[in-house]
């Protein structure tokens, strides 16, 4: 049989084995060929893995491990941590010094999370810095772990600066380096960046590591419901569905529903309801989930599916003007042409195009939905696009 089928199967007398075997000798190949394997093993099987190559490790043999960290996964990175420290701490310091100053990517990057175990580290300070900034992303999270571990304001504060840069890949940049930093005194510019960015759903996607989506709503009602409506919206395409259970979704959408409901709350109630309608109702977007998420899927499918929606789009209508931080996700529920018309003087050259794609898709658009809209949009680039709609 395979040696990746038993290290992976259930059978101990088959896994125990082929893990000692790997660490006692070192195999690389072996080791190799599991980390390709991580994008086709469920995150349990991957835990289990791990657990099963950490019992296997011992003071004898743990430098064994040394070898196998050509080959990056996040899978594992916590299990060489931990071994590392426990069996070599002070000692294996300076071979962990030297990956982390001179080895590959993968190696600094696993070195980099022994590092956070060991915590005796301030001499590295402006190499952790530079790392932090690496294509990397492994590397540059666990480095940037480090700097938090070092409370480095330095590098703190050029990453706030990074929220108010006109370039908005540079201000996820911030956002993502402020996030790994668990800098959660950040929350609010964060959220100011994600309302004005083309990238909010992204930048949504990274403040439940600071604060959970449930004390995010708790603290400040109406911050919390824009984040949840835009982590809604990045499902599947920018997060996987895995984020219903990392972010308790289903927890927040029963306190929701039990409270007294408003416009805001409807307007993430009914974008939630369609969109785990669709993920329930398509096997395309669960096929490779674990038996936990699809099963919070479909439970929130359940839950949502007993709200009518009918409801929700008659209070959600009160978010239909200019300065509504959710009329954008409003207006994908309108039906009513007279409703959509009103957008159309809006001072929002994006809102208005919107407004005119709905309209179009609806087979509602006229010429004369296309010289109001002409009047309230100055931009030459958009006057272009409506023209031709």
């Amino acid at each position: 049989m395979d040696l990746i089928k038993k290290l992976t199967g259930k059978n101990p007398s088959e896994y125990e084995p082929v893990a000692k075997a790997l660490i006692d000798n070192a195999d690389t190949a072996l080791f190799e060929k599991l980390v390709k394997q991580d994008d086709f093993l469920f995150d349990f099987i991957k835990d289990n893995v791990a657990k099963r190559l950490q019992k296997a490790c011992n003071p004898s043999n743990y430098k064994n491990i040394l070898p196998l960290l050509k080959y990056y996964s996040p899978s594992y990175e916590m299990m060489f941590g931990e071994v590392l420290n426990s069996y070599g701490g002070k000692e294996i310091y300076p071979v962990m010094k030297n990956l982390y100053l001179n080895g590959n990517n993968s190696e600094k990057a696993y070195s980099a999370k022994y590092l956070s175990f060991y915590g005796n580290f301030e001499e590295l300070l402006p190499v952790i810095r530079e790392y932090a900034k690496s294509d990397f992303q492994p590397l540059a999270i666990n480095s940037t772990e480090l700097l938090s571990i070092l409370n480095d304001s330095v590098s703190k504060e050029e990453a706030l600066e990074k929220l108010k840069s006109e370039d908005e890949f540079e201000q996820f940049e911030g956002v993502k380096f402020l996030t790994a930093f668990g800098a959660k005194d950040s929350v609010n510019q964060i959220i100011e960046t994600m309302k004005n960015s083309s990238l909010s759903e992204n930048i949504a996607s990274e403040i439940p590591y600071l604060i959970s989506v449930e004390v995010l709503i708790n603290t400040n009602f109406e911050q919390g419901i824009l984040v949840l409506c835009n982590i809604i919206n990045a499902i599947p395409d920018i997060i996987p569905p895995s984020a219903a259970v990392d972010y308790d979704l289903q927890g927040v959408f029963e306190k929701l529903i039990n409270n007294t409901l408003n416009s805001t709350s409807a307007v993430a109630l009914a974008l939630a309801k369609e969109k785990f309608s669709e993920l329930a109702s398509n096997e395309e977007y669960l096929f490779d989930t674990d038996k936990n998420t699809k099963d919070a899927v479909k439970s929130i499918d359940a839950q949502l599916g007993r709200l009518n929606m009918n409801r929700l789009k008659s209070l959600l209508y009160d978010e239909l003007y200019d300065g509504s931080d959710f009329v954008f996700f409003a207006l994908d529920f309108v039906d009513e042409v007279e409703e959509l018309e009103s957008m159309l003087d809006s001072k929002n050259p994006t809102l208005v195009l919107k407004t005119l794609n709905l309209l179009k898709s609806k087979n509602m658009l006229t010429e004369k939905h296309r010289e109001e809209a002409l009047k309230s949009v100055t931009v030459p680039e958009l006057k272009e696009i409506i023209k031709v709609l």
